[in-house]
């Protein structure tokens, strides 16, 4: 029997619609060209309905023209630390506060700058502006004349270069970053003014404290009627539900779980609808699991060395019936590799290497809300239990462990 025409296309503009909103979510600022030219055409083609699910759904804007398409994510947890920018092309080391700053300082020389510049003329201007005695009290200050220094700048502008705001022209950061050499880049302005992702300007926001001023740059209009209380927490509980790997039960207000409870089948079902994920609810909280393991930046358990550490703390973890010190992760992980140190790298068997180790696993497992960390210890949250070895207790029906994903977001 021949399927009528009209369910072909719908089925069509479903799929295209989700593959859509699926690229937006993974990487928010799409480009006409380059390796994600296929997902920007059709985020372009169904920008009207895609602009208004976000906008209900999540309080985020998106902006579509011709050379991009920005999904203006702002994350459900303002103070999360677990998903820093990275330098891709170095062991995937995140950024540091002083990274942070140079990429700031970097976006604001190139918004006032020509549509070329050099990185060497770039670094000049970082520096003229690093001089500023508000940011120097800060205890930050760039001369850009040491190594660790240019390293740095290199590793932002990498960042830049795949955000697609500059196009290298001519020569490598590697020479920059050793005396031999500059590089020269394009500016693309339009993706340039598209990176802010907040509300409103950071320059008028007038408070002091670093808390005050984020829940200003991200503030919406005053909640002063049910509707708009009712539509902050929809929005709040939807971009949770999107960016974090579980969310827990206990991590919300009684005003929010109280709306969650009312509002969970709806909320969940237009998230599957748009974007095929699929909720798994447990006793502590609720998931939204991708079977395509596609829409995440870190997955459990990852191949060489530090997934199998990782792995193996989990188990040891799981069985923990209150926080862990770091200092007994360290002997643990120095216990593992006398039985497993054969399939591991051969620096990570070195003396000493016990603690980058726990590190390693700890912000992964961490980042995964697989735990949460104190200064000298961790303590498990219920979702580990899923990494437990032999019979996991059920405590109440329904209470099996959600399966972590952290959903990619930037």
């Amino acid at each position: 029997m021949t399927t009528p025409l009209a369910e072909v296309l719908d089925g069509q503009h479903a799929a295209e619609l989700r593959k859509a909103a699926r690229a937006l979510l993974k990487q928010p600022l799409l480009l006409a060209r380059g390796r994600y030219a296929e997902e920007f055409r059709l985020a372009r083609r169904h920008a009207s309905e895609l602009r208004e699910w976000f906008d209900r759904n999540t309080g985020w804007a998106l902006q579509a023209d011709t050379e991009a398409a920005r999904l203006r994510k702002s994350p459900g947890v303002l103070t999360d630390p677990t998903h820093p920018a990275r330098d891709t092309t170095r062991g995937a080391a995140p950024f540091t506060r002083r990274r942070y700053v140079l990429l700031c300082l970097a976006l604001a020389a190139l918004e006032r700058g020509e549509a070329q510049i050099a990185l060497g003329r770039l670094a000049d201007q970082i520096v003229l502006d690093a001089a500023d005695p508000r940011l120097a009290a800060t205890g930050i200050e760039f001369a850009l004349e040491r190594r660790d220094e240019r390293l740095d700048l290199a590793a932002v502008v990498r960042l830049l270069l795949d955000l697609g705001v500059l196009r290298r022209v001519a020569g490598e950061e590697e020479a920059y970053v050793s005396g031999a050499g500059d590089v020269l880049y394009d500016v693309e302005r339009r993706v340039l003014a598209g990176l802010l992702a907040s509300r409103r300007g950071p320059s008028t926001v007038h408070a002091e404290a670093f808390d005050d001023r984020l829940a200003e740059l991200v503030a919406e209009t005053a909640m002063d009627s049910d509707e708009l209380r009712f539509r902050a927490m929809r929005r709040s509980l939807t971009r949770r539900l999107l960016d974090d790997p579980v969310l827990y039960y206990d991590d919300l207000s009684d005003a929010e779980l109280g709306y969650l409870t009312r509002q969970r089948g709806f909320l969940t079902a237009r998230i599957t609808e748009l974007t095929g994920l699929v909720a798994e609810v447990r006793a502590e909280g609720i998931a939204m699991v991708d079977p395509e393991d596609d829409l995440t930046d870190l997955r459990m358990p990852e191949q060489g060395t530090y997934g199998h550490v990782t792995l193996l703390l989990a188990e040891h973890l799981a069985a923990a019936d209150g926080p862990v010190d770091l200092d007994e992760l360290a002997l643990r992980v120095r216990e593992l590799a006398s039985q497993h140190g054969g399939f591991w790298s051969k620096s990570a068997r070195e003396p000493g290497m016990e603690t980058e180790l726990v590190a390693q696993a700890v912000a992964r497992l961490a980042a995964l809300g697989l735990v949460s960390r104190t200064p000298y210890a961790v303590v498990v949250r219920p979702a580990l239990a899923r990494y437990a070895v032999g019979e996991t207790v059920i405590r109440e029906p329904g209470s099996a462990p959600v399966p972590p994903q952290r959903k990619a977001t930037s």
